[in-house]
């Protein structure tokens, strides 16, 4: 099954936590820490939202940082996606 976002949404999917420290010792998935940092899946076409034009300036396989609370969680084919707002995308990983 996909995903097609409309208007200015963005599908993004949280990027796995290390399994081990830089130190090299394993950590169990409760000591992970969970990255902010999230993949962006699929983009939606963008175009007029709320009455304004809405470019996208993400594109599909960027890595971002969006709030801490923002978005809808949705489980897909086993797989936990959220789906933010262009807007609510803090920051581009480079």
């Amino acid at each position: 099954m996909e995903l097609k976002p409309l208007a200015d949404r963005v599908v993004i999917k949280q990027i796995q936590a290390e399994e081990k420290t830089k130190g090299g010792i394993i950590l169990t998935s409760a000591a992970q820490e969970k990255p902010e940092v999230y993949e962006v899946v699929v983009v939606g076409p963008g175009g007029l939202v709320d009455g304004k034009e809405v470019k996208m300036e993400v594109k599909a396989g960027d890595r971002v940082i969006t709030g801490k609370y923002s978005g809808t969680t949705v489980k897909l084919d086993g797989e936990e996606l959220t789906i933010v707002r262009q807007s609510d995308i803090l920051a581009v990983v480079l």
